[in-house]
């Protein structure tokens, strides 16, 4: 059974979100559409209940304590799993619902044209994307499934393989003029453009060439895909883009590619999901679905 006074009221748990996000009682007021003094009782009755001082009132201030900073981490994730949990019994009574996370040029670029062929395969499910770039906390973020790339399954996940990566370096066509780049060594002497998360897929592709990365190699670091297709366009360096991504670029005449394409390199793309949400519909379906998409890229 769960202990009533450390499950404070909507209300309380509200009126201190908007107190700690906005940093004032008369800002939260005026957001939740209240009065001062009803946030002021609403947050008194909080600290009561939990039996612990969350504010320092001096001077009619309120600085929140190391506590408080803490509790509202927790508290502010807490209404986000209510609220989509709740917005999902809305939109879908009688379906279910899959809380994906996702890399953001992957979900833009691969998956999202993809998708409304599942939707309609599925009518009963919808699916809730959020892009993440960094790992994520299945448990405490509310996720069911999360789309990563890696080198492996994740510990305390289960995990399907989607497809390998493979890479191709590419370059705007004023760029291509203006450097003419005939060998592998010559790109020593031009500017490379990095990914934050994937240090050393130059090197992987320099291998898949049959080269060692020539020494002394520059350039710029970028935390996202979308920013590295614009560089490039732009002229400002070579960019190294998932097959899937240079493809589209390519064809458009936007960007144009640089000697072997398509070099595999050692990471992938995974599916994972908790063990929580392993066989229920929604990720069921999802799984099988994403199973015969990945199919013919890897050539079964």
């Amino acid at each position: 059974m769960r202990q009533r006074r450390f499950l404070p009221s909507t209300r309380s748990l509200l009126a201190f979100d908007a107190v700690m996000r906005l940093g004032s009682v008369t800002a939260a007021a005026h957001e939740l559409d209240l009065t001062q003094s009803a946030v002021s009782r609403l947050v008194l009755g909080l600290e009561q209940q939990l039996g612990k001082d969350l504010f320092v009132r001096a001077q009619r201030r309120l600085t929140p304590t190391a506590a408080a900073i803490r509790y509202a981490q927790d508290v502010r994730r807490a209404l986000d799993i209510v609220q989509r949990a709740s917005m999902a019994v809305v939109a879908n009574p009688e379906g279910g619902t899959l809380s994906l996370a996702v890399l953001p040029t992957f979900g833009t670029r691969w998956l999202g044209p993809r998708l409304g062929a599942f939707l309609s395969a599925h009518p009963g499910i919808s699916v809730n994307m959020s892009a993440r770039i960094e790992s994520v906390d299945m448990a405490v973020e509310g996720f069911d499934a999360v789309i990563y790339y890696g080198e492996s399954e994740r510990p305390g996940l289960n995990g399907m393989k989607l497809f390998d990566e493979r890479v191709t370096a590419c370059v705007s066509s004023d760029f291509a003029k203006q450097h003419r780049p005939e060998s592998l060594h010559h790109l020593a002497d031009l500017p490379l453009l990095y990914l934050e998360s994937r240090p050393q897929v130059w090197g992987d592709w320099f291998a898949g060439q049959g080269e060692v990365m020539p020494e002394g190699t520059g350039g710029m670091m970028m935390d996202q895909f979308s920013m590295m297709i614009q560089a490039a366009i732009s002229g400002l360096g070579v960019a190294l883009l998932p097959d899937y991504m240079a493809q589209i670029e390519i064809s458009e005449g936007r960007l144009h590619p640089l000697f072997q394409q398509a070099v595999p390199v050692r990471s992938a793309y995974w599916l994972g999901w908790s063990k929580v949400a392993s066989e229920t519909a929604p990720i069921t379906a999802f799984r099988s679905w994403l199973e015969g998409q990945c199919s013919a890229i890897n050539g079964s």
